[in-house]
């Protein structure tokens, strides 16, 4: 039912009960309802309608208007998601490939060995930060969850789609409800779940990644994206240069979640996120 329905029905609903009622009383029931128990009971009538008929229009009211409000903001992240996807390409996009081509008019001219080995690294760094550029293009252009669309269809999808060729087989162990997240909260850690998973394919050299998830009480959660890669050394994980660990620990912090990652070398990383709780 739409919203134009609902609120036309919950406007007329009681006018049309009082007139009905008004009008079985005087045209039937007038010798035997006295006018002060007929006045009584107009309102009583409407007052049980209100407590049955209305109560459950009012609750499809709500519903119908917190979908119109989940989807409005859906729309808006999705459209500012695409300008900076528009200005990620028309930016730094195309500045690292004018920057690319300007290494390949270097590299064909005689250089000495240090400047060679040096322009080589460059080419690296370059290529490094314009595939990073590219998967941040491709997140923001892929639709953002909805809480109408399924949460583990979505959870799915993103795992399939960064893992697609990888070679890296995905285990998938969701045990986390619909409903219990906002869009907000599901936006934001599917968000982390890619960057994550975007970490395993690029460095890891893992066979094999797990995204965990359970539910703690009615409101809380935990989810664990565990890899049996090469792992990592404490300083290679706290790097200036992990831009990619550093935003997905800003994301946490900012929707007030704990944030953690243990790394051994050789038997593989974990990453958790956990919503209360007592800590990591």
């Amino acid at each position: 039912m739409s919203y134009k329905s609902l609120k036309f029905l919950i406007l007329w609903i009681p006018t049309i009960v009082v007139g009905l009622w008004e009008y079985v009383r005087h045209v039937f029931l007038l010798p035997y309802v006295s006018m002060e128990l007929g006045n009584f009971l107009a309102p009583a009538l409407v007052f049980l309608f209100t407590l049955t008929l209305l109560r459950g229009l009012f609750g499809r009211l709500e519903q119908t208007q917190e979908a119109l409000q989940r989807e409005r903001v859906s729309k808006a992240s999705f459209q500012q998601r695409e300008q900076l996807a528009r200005e990620l390409h028309d930016g730094i996009s195309q500045s690292l490939f004018l920057l690319s081509v300007k290494l390949d008019k270097l590299e064909r001219m005689e250089l000495g060995d240090d400047a060679r080995d040096t322009t080589v690294q460059i080419r690296q760094t370059v290529k490094h930060v314009y595939e990073d550029v590219r998967h941040s293009i491709a997140n923001l252009q892929s639709p953002a969850v909805v809480v109408d669309d399924s949460w583990l269809t979505a959870i799915h999808g993103a795992v399939n789609d960064l893992l697609q060729n990888s070679g890296i087989r995905a285990k998938l162990d969701w045990q986390l409800q619909e409903g219990v997240l906002s869009n907000k909260q599901l936006v934001e850690l599917q968000s982390i779940i890619r960057e994550a998973l975007m970490n395993v394919r690029k460095y890891a050299q893992a066979t094999e990644v797990r995204v965990i998830s359970r539910q703690q009480g009615d409101e809380d959660f935990v989810c664990e994206i565990k890899d049996n890669g090469i792992g990592a050394e404490p300083s290679q994980i706290d790097a200036k240069d992990r831009y990619g660990i550093r935003m997905m620990r800003d994301r946490a912090e900012q929707m007030g979640w704990l944030f953690d990652i243990k790394s051994v070398v050789g038997e593989g990383t974990t990453v958790r996120i956990q919503s209360g709780g007592e800590g990591k």
